[in-house]
């Protein structure tokens, strides 16, 4: 296997005379993957232990624990070398200091560059790329002979499919999922930020309410205003529809497949349609990172450089679990028509923000585009209300906020449920580590979760899991409810009466 060793701006030649003496002083290399990936890093560990003498430990942990992970252990000198993680989580970990940058010299030709892209906050690359997903327009092909190329043109055949019978809709979309709505967003020139003069994400140039935002906006209106689109669809009620006949065309991923395959339904994958330019779906991209307390830094990066950036391992990631790859040889080999289909649908995305502003946009938006749907706001106004929040979230510093948004909120005083950054819900600090609130709550069901500084990017749900599910709360009266949240356990308790 061709060395390509490098020590970031020191010559090749000298990294590899290192190389051997580093190894010397390691006794192992301990990476942190997902069942997915953890037999193929153990496999190619093989290869290098054989070579270096340095023994590769892969430790299987579930992918979305891997950061509160290394959070807790990289500090105290007892976390990985390596990890596999997503490109939205530099927001976190980077200004925590707990990862190292890579530079992946040469071989940055090799990767897809918006995928390299998507590893770089502030100018700096801290991950190597290895898979992506993005949206891709799904339609019936015994329902829609030829697929839309803009959004004029689904907004006719859903008027077409819908008068004469062949389906109840033509394209549907999920009532509050600003995430599903980007891709005809952005075709109608909306965005979320703008950039900055180096390309990054720029948190004070806010788009919710720009001119395309708003024409966005007005053509979803336009929808529901026709009869072309309903409310109170979720994920599960639009693909049941898709895969009933119901519904002609949807817009969703690559991990939607396997049920969309085992329902029987025809299908299709493709672009997303344009508008007055083309559609930029976000692009989710995982990665390898290196940690800032690892003690193996240059080890590590030769790992992932000499053993893990090549065609056989790449191939094999991608076999493992069918995403369009991050390196350029997979990618470009790929014949499975429809992972083709998400790759040609990615073209022209744009990686999720990972800066820690994303997270004070999605409540807004959401609310905003179910206020579009539902025909409770005009467009304009929604979207202009949901610039004004964001704006005023991220000129107020919340990050010591500890909220529990759910399905009560609205009853006691917040703008909408589940509010991460709603004032009226945050807990007050005990001193102890715990955090508390007392509120009075109509009888009723609820759910919630914990979420921490005003936003979604740090949540916790039942037993304490990071991103987990909803606690439930039911109150057969009007109740006094307190709830305390423990920082040391994430756990929320929940005391009914006074």
């Amino acid at each position: 296997m061709k060395k390509h060793l490098m020590l970031l701006t020191v010559v090749i030649l000298i990294l590899g005379s290192l190389a051997p003496a580093l190894a010397q002083e390691a006794t192992s290399l301990v990476i942190w993957a997902d069942d997915t990936r953890a037999p193929i890093l153990a496999e190619v560990g093989k290869a290098f232990t054989e070579e270096y003498g340095v023994e590769v430990v892969v430790q299987e942990m579930g992918f979305g624990d891997i950061r509160d992970g290394l959070k807790v252990a990289g500090p105290a000198g007892e976390g990985p070398d390596i990890i596999i993680g997503a490109h939205d989580w530099l927001g976190e970990l980077v200004v925590n200091g707990l990862l190292a940058p890579i530079d992946l010299g040469d071989k940055a030709a090799e990767f897809f560059t918006p995928a390299v892209d998507a590893f770089t906050y502030d100018g700096v690359l801290y991950g190597m790329p290895y898979a992506m997903e993005n949206l891709a327009f799904i339609y019936n092909p015994e329902l829609v002979a030829t697929p839309p190329t803009t959004w004029t043109e689904v907004k006719e055949l859903s008027a077409e499919i819908q008068a004469s019978g062949a389906a109840k809709y033509g394209y549907i979309i999920r009532t509050n999922d600003p995430y599903h709505w980007m891709p005809m967003f952005s075709a109608f020139g909306g965005y979320v930020f703008g950039r900055n003069e180096v390309g990054a994400y720029d948190p004070t140039d806010i788009g919710l309410d720009s001119e395309g935002a708003l024409a966005a906006g007005a053509y979803l209106q336009s929808l529901v205003e026709e009869g072309l689109l309903v409310p109170d669809i979720d994920y599960d009620i639009e693909h049941t529809m898709f895969e009933t006949g119901e519904a002609a065309m949807i817009v969703t991923g690559p991990w939607a497949l396997p049920r969309i395959k085992a329902s029987g339904v025809p299908y299709a994958v493709t672009m997303i349609p344009g508008e007055v330019q083309p559609a930029s779906p976000f692009l989710g991209v995982q990665g390898f990172m290196i940690s800032a307390f690892s003690q193996n830094q240059m080890l590590a990066e030769i790992f992932l450089l000499d053993y893990v950036a090549n065609a056989d391992v790449m191939q094999q990631i991608f076999d493992a679990d069918p995403r369009p790859s991050a390196y350029l040889a997979v990618r470009e080999a790929i014949t499975d028509p429809d992972i083709a289909g998400f790759v040609a649908a990615g073209a022209n995305g744009a990686a999720m923000p990972a800066i820690p502003e994303m997270a004070s946009v999605w409540t807004a938006w959401g609310n905003a585009m179910e206020l579009i749907i539902r025909q409770t706001e005009s467009a304009e106004a929604a979207l202009t209300n949901a610039a004004a929040q964001v704006r005023e979230l991220l000129a107020t510093d919340l990050s010591a906020m500890v909220n529990i948004p759910g399905s009560w909120q609205a009853a006691v005083g917040c703008a909408s449920d589940w509010d991460p950054a709603c004032k009226v819900t945050a807990l007050t600090d005990n001193g102890d580590g715990t955090f508390s609130g007392t509120f009075n709550i109509p009888a009723g069901s609820y759910e919630f979760k914990a979420a921490l500084g005003g936003s979604w990017g740090e949540n916790y749900g039942v037993d304490g899991v990071r991103d987990g599910g909803n606690y439930s709360l039911v109150l057969e009266a009007d109740s006094v409810v307190t709830f305390t949240y423990d920082s040391a356990t994430h756990l929320v308790t929940v005391t009914i009466g006074e």
